[in-house]
């Protein structure tokens, strides 16, 4: 039988739908990309934002309408954030709902494909995991689920009400399951959680798994996907300069240059923290990629706290940001707050910032015209992957077949570590040569 994945929303959903859809294949399930060819569609929903919902939504009845008998399971934080959704709006008569996910089935008045189609692995007590059973072995690189759920309880954010309170996975599980992606052939591993800075096993905190995870190989990287500011943050800088197969990238879920909303968003770090933390890492790695969140329009957020964060993006060196507006969460704290902003001078803000941005990136990848970068390949026809700091990087548009081949005349292939001297940047992107 044949499984359809769709998955929506941040690295933590993409690891445990990738885990999850390991353990379907090995139970002898075939992967397809059609949902007509599927009996069973798997949707990995997000609802970090109203948008995001909707869009999960809005595939779930496209599908039911489509194909009225299909088998949808949905997981992910979709189930928890809306179930009235799946009680009225799919009309299923039989609906199974849960922290993470939820059986959608047919209606009462169509029949089931399959009547005994299961839940490939449904004893599991964790159908999350990315450290049980089968480990993934499709994509590029190799995304490692390490943390989940979050102790701190911003104003604006809905994820600890579906995800709970911070959980660390076990370290000696963290580290056989590293082994075994680096077995399988990666040369990347994306290390995610909902917020890693609280990666706490038995005392050992994210410095030492940074520490652990890179002794494992020297020809593996191993990427944060994303540090909050604080002491574990500034503490894990030394950790990444230590060690040369730590990407050169550090990402801070900033949300804003203002003191003032900073404050009111009730994050657990002043801006003061976020200038120390910035200063560490760039000290100890000169050419590091900073990459940050950035929400605009949280509610009473003036066009005096918009230029405080421009000026705050502006006076240090970030190489990427993820820009977006203030959506409203029914159940937060900033739902009912005054002083709502409204939706055009939302996103004429986010506008602002992601030109800035944008400036800053460009400015950027020229740095690296005439220097080598290693890049994992994710697109086998032209050779081409994301670098240490985060950059696009492939090989030069006249044949690219031509470089296809490592210097030990191997034939490249999807996951493989290749060195390239980059000779134009276009944009964010890098052009270059294998060396």
């Amino acid at each position: 039988m044949k499984v359809c994945f769709e998955t929506f929303g941040c690295r933590l959903n993409r690891a445990e739908a990738l885990a999850e859809e390991a353990q379907y294949l090995a139970r002898g399930w075939e992967r397809t990309e059609s949902h007509a060819d599927a009996q069973l569609v798997v949707v990995r929903g997000c609802s970090v934002t109203a948008r995001a919902q909707r869009d999960c939504e809005h595939l779930i009845d496209h599908i039911r309408r489509k194909y009225p008998t299909k088998r949808v399971i949905v997981t992910g934080c979709l189930p928890s954030a809306d179930k009235g959704y799946f009680l009225k709006g799919v009309g299923s008569s039989r609906v199974s709902l849960g922290s993470t996910r939820v059986n959608v089935n047919s209606s009462s008045t169509l029949k089931d494909p399959n009547p005994t189609l299961k839940d490939p692995n449904p004893t599991l007590k964790d159908p999350n995991s990315t450290l049980k059973g089968p480990i993934p072995t499709r994509t590029a690189r190799a995304y490692l689920k390490v943390q989940d759920g979050c102790a701190s309880r911003c104003a604006f954010c809905i994820v600890p009400q579906f995800r709970g309170s911070s959980r660390s996975v076990a370290w000696d599980e963290v580290l056989d399951t590293s082994k075994r992606f680096i077995d399988a052939g990666y040369h990347e591993i994306v290390v995610t959680g909902c917020n890693l800075a609280q990666y706490n096993a038995d005392g050992r905190r994210l410095p030492e798994l940074v520490d652990a995870l890179a002794s494992l190989s020297p020809d593996c990287r191993i990427r944060l996907s994303s540090v909050e500011p604080g002491p574990v943050a500034l503490d894990v800088v030394p950790a990444m300069a230590q060690h040369a197969n730590v990407c050169r990238f550090l990402h801070i879920p900033v949300q804003t240059g203002s003191a003032r909303i900073l404050a009111a968003m009730r994050r657990p770090y002043s801006v003061h923290q976020v200038d120390e933390l910035i200063h560490a890492a760039t000290k100890a790695m000169p050419n590091l990629g900073l990459g940050c969140d950035m929400m605009t329009g949280f509610p009473d957020e003036t066009d005096n706290d918009q230029l405080a964060t421009l000026g705050f993006l502006r006076r240090h060196p970030f190489t990427k940001a993820h820009v977006f507006p203030y959506s409203e969460r029914p159940g937060t704290v900033a739902a009912a707050l005054p002083g709502v902003v409204p939706k055009p001078v939302r996103s004429a803000r986010a506008h602002e910032i992601a030109n800035l941005m944008d400036e800053k990136r460009t400015l950027y990848a020229k740095r690296f015209r005439g220097h080598d970068v290693e890049v994992v390949v994710e697109d086998e026809k032209s050779i081409a992957g994301w670098t240490s700091e985060y950059l696009w990087c492939r090989v030069g548009e006249e044949k690219p077949g031509a470089f296809a081949f490592g210097r030990n005349g191997r034939k490249l292939k999807r996951k493989d570590l290749v060195r390239i001297r980059v000779k134009e940047s276009d944009g964010h992107m890098l052009t270059g040569d294998p060396v």
